[in-house]
Formats: structure tokens, C-alpha cells, sequence
């Protein structure tokens, strides 16, 4: 059954659109990301305009991260005063990511930029959470007891530090504003909820523990994802609800499996398995850049229609 999406000027199969938001759900549940990830890119694949794409992947994110969250708070893995901080740092990094997404998509330009964010940002996390993830799972076949992480690094020689009890740290709110600022940017460019930068941030830079990890992205992805989706529909008008209401219902749905199947993994699995996705959709847009070379000259022209 197909149906014309007004806003992005296409017409889509509906349940090929299920499909994909019921898709994303389920990695949502399991990993703790928005899923726009692999939502953006694969909405690209099916014709929809980047521009429309990025902007109205927040919706299906906020939904998805929203049953996700609640999944999570059931088992208490969510900590609220961690994401609270974070969260400060999103909003911020939203309201910088969508005036410069404006400024571009004004030059024309921006289709390109989205395109080429994805190829680098989803290589590198991908590349160095795969290489670390291999390195833990090896660790833990050779030691029988896993010693708890006592390291001090810059998060703990830094000013304002803060008690989080539920993650067990004393830490400075500094590298979690920034850690959230980056993700907003993020969300507000690339329409991702940054659950690939920040779950891997949160484990690696702040040393959360890893059952809290999830829930805690989540909580943090929901509202900034909100604020970046209302900024898009007011300023450059490219969110096309029908799209999004389509992508919400399978991402609602997906996301209560996909939290379900990540209980049952252990966390360098589920590592493991994410970095192998992020690094599968980077090379599938590398490839389709290198082998249509002719988008990239109509990207040059588009602002003019």
C-alpha cells in the first residue's frame, strides 16, 4: 500500500516504513541508542530528501527512546540526575546543530554535509567501539574476576563535581555537559538521537556502569530529540508528520522486543553488535557516495529549487 508523503514529495510503501521504525525500535531497547543511526541512512535509501529525513526521524526517535525508558525504569537502571546533566548539555548543542543546519541547507549544501557526518562520525565510533569491544570480551575469558574501574582520569580532576548515586560516582558535570552538547549537535544535523557517541562516552569517559548506561542515554535522547524536531518544524519546515506518525507506531512497538533481547546479552555483546551495524551502514553510504558521483554534483544546485 503506497502512500504520498506531502512534505518529502515522494510516495512509500506504508509497511516497508513499519517495517524500518519497528526495526530501529528493537535496536533502541537493546542498545540504549535513538536508532536514527541507521533510520536516517535508510530513509535515504528509499528517496526520502536528506533534509526531510533528519528532520523527521526525531519524532520515531522520541517515541521509541520513550518506551525504551520506561522498560528501563521498571528495573531501576535509570539515572535521572546524570541524565539531567547531560540533558543541559543537549539542548544547547541542539540550538547550535539546527542554526547550522539552516545556514547550510540555505547554500544548498546541506544533503552533502549530512551524508559526509554520517560516513566519518559512524567509521570512527564504530571502528574504535568494535576494537574495544574485542578487547573486553578477551578480558574477560582470561580473568575470572572483573576488578572494579578505580581510575582517575581529567573527569575526576576537574571543578563542580557532583554525586551520582545510582552510577556510583563523584565526577565533575563538565565532561557530561560536553558529552551532551556534542550529542545535540548531532541530533539537530545528522536527525540521530547520538546514542552512538554518547553510550560509548558515558561507558569509556565518565565510567558509568553499563546496566545504567541504556536507560540513562534514553531518558537524555527523548527530550533532546523533542526539542530538535520542534526547532526543525519551525524553522525550515521539514517535518512530514505522515512519515513520522508511520515510523512511531512500528518504533513503539520494536522498542519493548528490543528491550527484552538486550536483557538476555551481556554487555560486550551487545557492544560488539552495535559497532558491527554502525560500521555496516557507514561503509553502505561510503559506497553509495563513491558510486554515484553524480549526486554529488546535484547536491551543489539543489538550494535553488
Amino acid at each position: 500500500m503506497y502512500i504520498y508523503l506531502p512534505i518529502a514529495e515522494v510516495s512509500v510503501n506504508a509497511f516497508v516504513l513499519l517495517g524500518l521504525g519497528g526495526l530501529v525500535g528493537i535496536l533502541s531497547g537493546m542498545f540504549g541508542v535513538g536508532g536514527g543511526f541507521l533510520m536516517t541512512p535508510l530513509l535515504f535509501f528509499i528517496g526520502i530528501p536528506p533534509a526531510v529525513a533528519v528532520a523527521t526521524e526525531a519524532n520515531q526517535i522520541v517515541a521509541s527512546s520513550f518506551s525504551g525508558v520506561l522498560a528501563h525504569v521498571k528495573r531501576k537502571t535509570v539515572d535521572f540526575k546524570m541524565g539531567g546533566v547531560l540533558l543541559i548539555g543537549g539542548l544547547v548543542g541542539a540550538a547550535l546543530g539546527v542554526v547550522v543546519f539552516n545556514y547550510l541547507k540555505s547554500l544548498g549544501q546541506v544533503d552533502l554535509l549530512v551524508k559526509l557526518c554520517y560516513v566519518l562520525f559512524l567509521g570512527v565510533v564504530g571502528s574504535l567501539m568494535f576494537a574495544e569491544s574485542l578487547r573486553a570480551m578477551s578480558k574477560s575469558k582470561q580473568v575470572a574476576v572483573v576488578k572494579p574501574r578505580k581510575k582517575r582520569g581529567l573527569v575526576h580532576a576537574l571543578p563542580f563535581k557532583m554525586r551520582f548515586r545510582v552510577s556510583g560516582l563523584y565526577i565533575s558535570i563538565i565532561p557530561p555537559i560536553v558529552v551532551g552538547v556534542v550529542v545535540g549537535v548531532l541530533a539537530a544535523i545528522m536527525g540521530v538521537g547520538g546514542g552512538f557517541v554518547m553510550v560509548p562516552a558515558m561507558i569509556y569517559l565518565l565510567g558509568m556502569p553499563t546496566k545504567v548506561v541504556v536507560g540513562t542515554s534514553l531518558f537524555q535522547i527523548i527530550f533532546v530529540t523533542a526539542f530538535t524536531t520542534m526547532l526543525h518544524a519551525t524553522t525550515n519546515y521539514t517535518v512530514d508528520m505522515v512519515l513520522a506518525v508511520l515510523l512511531l507506531i512500528g518504533g513503539v512497538i520494536g522498542a519493548q522486543f528490543g528491550t527484552m533481547i538486550g536483557a538476555k546479552l551481556k554487555a560486550e555483546q551487545l557492544r560488539i553488535l552495535l559497532a558491527l551495524m554502525v560500521l555496516l551502514v557507514c561503509a553502505k553510504l561510503a559506497f553509495d557516495l563513491v558510486v554515484e558521483p553524480s549526486e554529488l554534483f546535484s547536491l551543489g544546485v539543489a538550494g535553488g529549487h
